[in-house]
């Protein structure tokens, strides 16, 4: 399994498909299928049933995209990051900018 430049909490920008451009928050991350849910990106309607207090009716609910259509979002240089590994002073692996070179984490 790879190890992904994408963490949860990262601020996102969407690159490809109907909500290009829009940023957001990741909520989650899942490995096993390289996509991620990321805040108020591709909203979707569930329909549910009533259960226990919770009434039913219609849902509004993030669904995931994949991976490959989110990059990290620079706030300070108002653009979106490539990201990459390296090993810190201490031997530690970090992410960092390949463009600045500057570490994210």
């Amino acid at each position: 399994m790879a190890k992904l430049k994408i963490k949860k909490d990262d601020t996102v920008v969407v690159t490809a498909g109907k909500e290009k451009g829009k940023t957001g928050k990741v909520l989650s991350v899942n490995l096993t299928d390289s996509r991620v849910t990321v805040e108020s990106i591709n909203m979707v309607q569930r329909r549910v049933k009533p259960q226990g207090d919770r009434p039913g009716g219609t849902v509004d609910k993030e669904a995931s995209i994949h991976i490959s259509n989110v990059a990290i979002w620079n706030a300070d240089e108002n653009r979106a990051m490539r990201a990459g590994w390296r090993r810190d002073e201490e031997g530690n692996r970090v992410r960092f900018d390949k463009k600045s070179g500057a570490v994210i984490d």
